[in-house]
Formats: structure tokens, sequence, C-alpha cells
């Protein structure tokens, strides 16, 4: 069936929306169409949602592979299944992700987007949401974005005890395919922002970590079983609310290989404290761990 015929229903005025009409295993199995209207829709929708699929492993991992490079957790385990371009997370094995993020931003070249299929989930409880992180950006004050666009921050895997996995990356980024700017910090994996002190970054950062939840940025999906979504994860964060009991098992393939460029180059230097050692400066000791790691490399 051509994607002419797809119905395409709007969930929220801020992003998402829920497609019907059509077969994600066709769609896997080589139909360029097909992919070219796919990404269209999450160019436009940033999240997309196919419920009602039959898609098995097998399908799931060609899709992904239809978009780029696909890659497992590199620091997470599957409880189940074990697949090694696949990422399983269940709620018996604490595998909610209960915090505001982007996936994989600790990395150089972090995530382009993610395929999910819910495998099992709740009858009610447990939805997720997504924010808009173009329409975070655009609603900042003209002051601010003109601040946040000179900042970067560094992103760290602390949520899985490897803070020796770290990146920098813009605080204001460029979508690849849009052009639009985007904020692209996370409560989950930014720890600070580099060309400030601590201080001054604690007070920023938490500012716009918390800024990007503002309701009017979101959507929030009601999963049924064997529901596929697709996010955009170079203009997206999402989080899942830990609101129910039982059994929840999420599949997740990954595609990577984001390279993340900045709206506009930072004019400053990265701030590290000088003088004695206090509370603030464990930030500056991992940004130096950092700078120092990265002066390595170039001289290898």
């Amino acid at each position: 069936m051509g994607h002419e015929n797809w119905q395409v229903r709007r969930l929220a005025g801020s992003l998402g929306a829920e497609i019907t009409g059509l077969d994600l295993n066709e769609i896997a199995a080589g139909d360029e169409a097909g992919i070219d209207a796919v990404t269209a829709l999450l160019l436009e929708h940033q999240v997309i949602f196919f419920p009602g699929q039959n898609v098995d492993i097998d399908s799931h991992v060609a899709l992904g592979k239809r978009f780029g490079k696909v890659e497992n957790h590199p620091n997470l385990k599957n409880p189940f299944t074990q697949h090694s371009e696949v990422f399983e997370l269940a709620a018996t094995h604490g595998g909610v992700a209960d915090e505001w993020h982007t996936d994989i931003t600790f990395e150089d070249q972090p995530s382009i987007m993610s395929i999910l299929h819910m495998v099992t989930c709740p009858e009610f409880g447990g939805d997720t949401m997504w924010t808009n992180l173009y329409q975070a950006y655009q609603e900042l004050s003209p002051p601010m974005q003109a601040l946040c666009n000179g900042l970067s921050a560094l992103h760290d895997a602390h949520p899985h005890n490897r803070e020796d996995q770290m990146a920098i990356h813009p605080v204001v980024r460029v979508h690849p395919e849009t052009g639009q700017q985007a904020l692209y910090v996370n409560e989950h994996f930014t720890r600070r922002l580099v060309e400030m002190n601590a201080t001054e970054s604690k007070a920023v950062l938490e500012y716009l970590i918390n800024w990007v939840k503002n309701p009017r940025f979101t959507v929030r999906y009601h999963w049924t079983p064997g529901t596929i979504a697709i996010w955009d994860n170079r203009c997206t964060q999402h989080f899942v609310l830990n609101d129910f009991e039982g059994e929840r098992i999420i599949q997740r393939v990954t595609v990577m290989g984001d390279v993340v460029e900045a709206a506009q180059p930072s004019p400053w230097q990265p701030w590290v404290r000088p003088g004695r050692l206090s509370a603030t400066t464990r930030l500056d000791r991992q940004l130096n761990r950092y700078m120092r790691n990265k002066a390595a490399e170039a001289a290898e």
C-alpha cells in the first residue's frame, strides 16, 4: 500500500503523530519510498508512533539499518533477549528511564534516532513523554538565547557508573537536516557548562534542564503492545512515567553516528577553577581529565 494511504494523526500542539495504514515489515524489507515517507514524517513531527505492528526482532533491526549504523547500548546489558544489536529494558530489572534525557549524549557521536518496540506494557501507567527541543530554544528570551549560543556542556555516563565516558557538545546545536536550532542539554547526562565556573554552571544548567520540561513543549503517549515508536534524538528528550506496577519491556534499536554541530562557535575557552580544592572542583577535575585525554589523542 502506498504511503499516500497512510493516516497521520497529530497528538499534541508541539510534537508527535500516530501513523496507521502501513506494515513496517514492508518498509524494513526494502521499500525505499516508504523509508523516505517515514523520514519526512519524523522530521516534521520529531516522534512518530505506529500502533498494531507485528514486527519480529530481525525486522526491527533491519528497519533500524535502513536509517544508518545500529549499535547496542555501550554500558547496559539486556535482561532477557541476548541480541548484539538490540537494547532491552525491563521494569522488573530496574529498566525505567524516569529522568529526562536524549539517548547516549555522553559519546562524541551520539544517537541520531531510536526505534522502540513496546513488547509488554501495563494496562495503565508507564506512559512516555517527549519534549520539543526546537521549541525549548525558540521560547527562551533573546538574551538567554545569546548566552546559550556561546556555551558548550560536558556530558558523561555517570548514571551507568562510567564517569570516564565523556563528551563535550554545544548547548545549542543545529539539526543537520532541518537547519533548526535545538537546546541540547539534559538532566540525565549533562554535568556542567564548560565555559562557566562551577557555581555559575549549576545555576544556569539547572534552569535549562527544567525549562525543557515545560508541558507546552511535550507530548504524552499511552502504549499498547506491538507499538513501534521512532524519535529524533537530535531535537527531543524523553521521560518514562514510573507510575505503574508489573512488567514493562521495551526493545530498542539505536541508530548512531550523529555529528553535533554548534549553532554558533564559542568565543570563550574552557574555564577551570584555580586555587584550592573545594566541593565545587569535582566537575573541574572531570573537565580537566577530558581535556587531557583529548590532547593525548590528538598527539598520537
